[in-house]
């Protein structure tokens, strides 16, 4: 994570082939689904997220994201997931729970 002043934080964030939300992070945060807002950009890898509404989609290598609170997610395929985020909050406190 960069701290670039004024409230703006920067996370760089890799996920290895396998890692999927529910079984990584939820026993540690205790919530049904991530409720944190990501905005980012994927530089490598894919991401599944599928959303308590039912809604779903797919994030690849370029493309610009953002998922709003109440979803899982999994990296799929061979590569890791790796992105940038750009939420002030989520960049600041991912991971660290």
């Amino acid at each position: 994570m960069v701290d670039l002043g004024d409230g703006v934080f920067i996370l760089k964030q890799i996920a290895e082939p396998g890692w999927v939300w529910s079984e990584c992070v939820k026993p540690k945060v205790g919530t049904d689904s991530c409720q944190k807002r990501h905005i980012g950009l994927c530089v490598a890898g894919r991401l599944s997220v599928s959303n308590v509404d039912g809604s779903a989609m797919e994030i690849g290598p370029g493309e610009a994201y953002v998922i709003e609170p109440g979803h899982n997610a999994r990296v799929i395929g061979e590569e890791n997931w790796e992105c940038y985020e750009f939420h002030p909050e989520t960049a600041k406190t991912y991971g660290k729970n």
